[in-house]
């Protein structure tokens, strides 16, 4: 796993893992409130893990490379403009041979509630330049508003 990115990560729950698990990890929020959270978990917990407030779209300004990204959530978020941005940003900060592990909302969730939801073929055409999608399997997100989760996909990318 290496050095690995938590992008998006909320309260920092993912890169906290990766801390635990003996691994060099950051996790990167847009949210301030959250960022303030994940450092005081870190803290709580004994963890060297570093939490900062960075937007996903902005990633070289990091000036970091990352052999494991994980995202829970975020890719979902973007429409389609940011969703290329995203994945550029994610480009400049993954070295070839690196990894993208992706849990996101999927067309399959029944309803019109909660985030938009994201194909197979979205996810294909968003990694076709400087990607190879290893896997997209099918997945649920734990949810509090639904006992039975939302129906997701779990997706690993390796960058060429």
């Amino acid at each position: 796993m290496g050095k690995v990115l938590d992008v998006g990560c909320g309260t920092g729950e993912h890169a906290l893992l990766a801390a635990s698990l003996g691994h060099d990890a950051l996790g990167v929020d847009i949210a301030p409130s959250a960022i303030e959270l994940a450092k005081a978990k870190a803290a709580h917990r004994g963890l060297d893990v570093r939490f900062l407030v960075v937007d996903a779209l902005q990633l070289a300004d990091l000036r970091e490379r990352f052999d494991t990204v994980v995202d829970c959530g975020l890719f979902h978020v973007f429409d389609d403009d940011d969703r290329w941005r995203f994945v550029r940003s994610l480009a400049s900060v993954v070295p070839t041979g690196g990894c993208y592990h992706m849990l996101c909302f999927s067309e399959r969730q029944p309803g019109d509630w909660g985030p938009r939801r994201v194909t197979q073929d979205e996810i294909r055409a968003s990694f076709a330049e400087g990607w190879v999608v290893d896997t997209i399997e099918t997945a649920v997100i734990d949810i509090t508003i639904d006992p039975a989760g939302a129906q997701a996909w779990q997706v690993t990318a390796t960058r060429r």
